[in-house]
């Protein structure tokens, strides 16, 4: 898919948050606000007439875009936080990240089982958080039938851990 808007407003910065990692930053499109509502909408239109119950977003920009996903085809929205964010009961999983570690929080009763869920977050680089999100998802018995992503750096192939189900991302890039 082309999407040069996209791409030309997602900003590149060197070395962050470690020398050797080349951060996409999103918060660029999302200041934009074409290339802002056409992530979205490009998002929604994927995933429209699909039957999700929810949409689950990944703190913190998978807030941003799974909201306004969750909104646009008319979805539940659960957010997941980091260790600690959640007031309710919750579960928990940890997961290695690009550069470090991290842990994820859902609440109990964000998903009931059966429910059809979408996974929507900014960026897709090794995988980690979003299969931490599939464990949570599936413990509390929800169906994932999809995975979107605004970016996927493809050079460090996080889709390989979830290839069972179907990635959907709208800007790609080859380089880490």
């Amino acid at each position: 898919m082309n999407n040069i808007l996209l791409e030309k407003s997602i900003r590149s910065i060197p070395d962050f948050p470690k020398p050797g990692i080349l951060f996409r930053d999103v918060t660029t499109l999302i200041q934009n606000k074409a290339a802002f509502k056409k992530s979205v909408d490009l998002l929604a239109k994927k995933y429209t007439s699909k039957g999700f119950d929810k949409v689950v977003g990944v703190e913190a920009r998978g807030f941003i875009f799974g909201a306004a996903v969750a909104y646009k085809i008319g979805a539940g929205f659960v957010p997941v936080r980091k260790k600690g964010k959640l007031p309710f009961k919750t579960i928990s999983t940890t997961y290695a990240l690009e550069y470090g570690t991290g842990t994820l929080e859902i609440h109990q009763d964000a998903i009931i089982p059966g429910e059809k869920v979408l996974i929507i977050d900014d960026l897709l680089a090794t995988g980690g958080s979003v299969e931490a999100v599939l464990k949570l998802v599936k413990q509390l018995g929800g169906k994932v039938a999809g995975i979107g992503f605004v970016i996927e750096l493809e050079d460090l192939n996080g889709k390989d851990k979830f290839k069972e189900y179907p990635v959907y991302s709208l800007v790609k890039f080859g380089g880490a």
